[in-house]
Formats: structure tokens, sequence, C-alpha cells
């Protein structure tokens, strides 16, 4: 039996990070501080026209995978790369930093592995440039179910909605560890993966999801209305603890009728690429091992206070170590 702590699924990303000026974003028609998908020619213009570069295996969920495995629980993570420098680049990464990555690189995907350029501003913003490659078409044959057997946390990663086949994986995923008795939940990764998706995110949530995390956004995208308690309130119908971060406001977080606020230290990012992945990861840790709503929150904005501080995804410091400072563990 595997015995995973937590098992995600999600887009298998190379995350390449670079600096750049306002002016440099403008000129290249890049929106700032949101997620754009791009063409395999875009992506080679901009990836030529980084002047830096931090490569690192990412993808939303894989980093809050990696948050957890360096937390210290078991972690696997089902994603998809091609047989190319990338691909295994991305593999072995994952591997090396101790979390199962079940699929080799395919020689046969029909498109290279996916990348991200993503562009840090001086104030800290990243503007997320997506080539959606191999990583977006994982299916519902990439899922292996002896990975389920004695699971116990599944979490997946909204963005990979982007094509029919994400859909397939998730069903059959959600499905074998409910079958094993585990626990299911998604993050909604961005407002128009929450416009575009809005029907299939609200059944989702509605029939197999334990818990849901998303921002202000895209909690009031998914439910089309302005006020975020009347979002909430509709998601706390059908899901049994659900969650919200508010930028630099309090995350709130509610299951059944308990509600949490979770107070936030403003503070301007070093780079912001990660921060809702390891919130995510700091809340899961807490989740998993049985920790209170509000303890789960604190250790969530715990990480992303970690994350923010320096450049790239995922935790550079013992978040372990300073979850103890703290007094949650």
């Amino acid at each position: 039996m595997s015995n995973y702590d937590v098992i995600g699924i999600g887009n298998a990303i190379v995350d390449v990070i670079s600096h750049a000026e306002d002016t440099f974003l403008d000129h290249m028609g890049i929106e700032k501080g949101i997620m754009q998908l791009v063409e395999r020619d875009r992506a080679e213009v901009l990836y030529a026209a980084m002047r830096d570069r931090t490569e690192t295996p990412g993808g939303s969920v894989a980093n809050t995978i990696a948050g957890l495995g360096s937390l210290g629980l078991s972690t696997a993570f089902i994603g998809k790369v091609k047989d190319d420098a990338l691909g295994r680049f991305y593999a072995k990464g994952m591997e090396d930093a101790g979390t199962a990555f079940p699929n080799p690189p395919a020689p046969a995907a029909d498109a290279p592995t996916s990348r991200s350029m993503i562009f840090v501003s001086p104030d800290g913003e990243r503007s997320m440039n997506t080539y959606l490659g191999a990583g977006a078409d994982l299916g519902q044959g990439d899922v292996p179910h002896d990975m389920f057997a004695g699971g116990k946390i599944l979490f997946l990663e909204g963005y990979l909605f982007d094509k029919p086949d994400g859909k397939t994986a998730f069903a059959e995923a959600a499905q074998q560890m409910k079958t094993v008795g585990g626990k299911s939940g998604i993050t909604l990764s961005d407002p128009f993966c929450a416009d575009r998706h809005r029907a299939d995110f609200q059944r989702l949530i509605a029939e197999e999801m334990d818990f849901v995390i998303g921002n202000i956004d895209e909690w009031t995208t998914l439910y089309q209305t302005k006020d975020l308690n009347a979002a909430l309130d509709q998601a706390i119908g059908h899901c049994e603890t659900v969650v919200c971060t508010c930028s630099g406001d309090p995350v709130l977080l509610r299951r059944g009728n308990e509600r949490v606020e979770v107070p936030v230290k403003k503070v301007v990012p070093v780079d912001a690429t990660g921060a809702g992945d390891q919130f995510a990861a700091g809340f899961l840790y807490g989740y998993a091992t049985g920790q209170s709503l509000e303890i789960c929150g604190r250790m969530g904005v715990t990480a992303a206070a970690e994350v923010i501080g320096h450049v790239g995804p995922r935790p550079k410091a013992d978040l372990k170590a300073m979850f103890a400072a703290q007094g949650l563990i």
C-alpha cells in the first residue's frame, strides 16, 4: 500500500522566473498580475526575452505538494511531461525533492513539456504567461489506481480544467479517493478558470469535494456575486470546508457553522509567485494532521509569508520550525 498523506493532480509545468520592469510588460503586451495562456510561438518569444532565468519544477498544485513534502508528509504528484529536456528536468526535480512522480516522461506526448514564463515586477507582483503543453493533456488513463491504496487526501488543480481530459482525470481520481475513504479538495486557481468552467466547478464542489480553497475574486466569480459572504454561503451549503484568501486582509475559513478569520501581516513581497500554493500547503498540513480550523489557517498564512520573502514558488526556510516558533505545533 502506498499510504500517501497527500496526492496532488495538476499541470506539470516548469516555472521560468525573471525580473521585469512594468515598462517591459507594457512593451511585450503582458497584462500585469494575472495568468495568461499563450501559444507555443509566443512562449518561445517570451522565453528569449527574459533577462535572467530561474527554472524550477512548478505548477500550482505541484508547488503545494512540494511544500507538504518539506513538512515531512508522504506525497505524490500525478502530472504529465514529454520526454524532452524540460520534462526530464521536471521528473528528476520532483523525485529529488522527495515527491513520488509516477508517470515517467512520455516520448509519444503530442506537445512539449508545459512551461510558464513568470515576470516579477519591482513591487513583487507576478505576471504569468503559461504554455499548456503536455501537462494539460493529462487524462483518465494517466491516473494510476495503485497510488490511492491507503491514500488520505487528494488535492486537485483548477487550471487543469482547461481541457476535457483534465475533467476525466479529476473524476477518476476523486472516485478512487472516495473508494479508499480519503478526502478530496480543489484549488479554484484563477477567476478566469472559475468563469470558464463555472457549471463544472459548482457540480464538482457539490458532488465530489470535501474542501475548496480560493481567493476572493475566484469565489465571487464562481457564484456570480459581488458579496463574498453570499458566495461562501452557497459553497458551504454543499461542501464541508471552504477557505478564502483575501490578499492582505484576513483569511476566511468555514466548516459547517464554524467561522474563523485569520489575520495577515501586510508586507511588500519580494516575489508573490507561489503565495497561494504555499498557503494551501500550510493549510493542508494542518488539515492532514487533524488541527483546528484556526490552526490550519495560521499555518497557511505562515507558509505564504515565507514564500513571498524570496524569489521562487517553493519554501526555502524550515516551515515546521516556523510553525513551532509560533506555537502551532
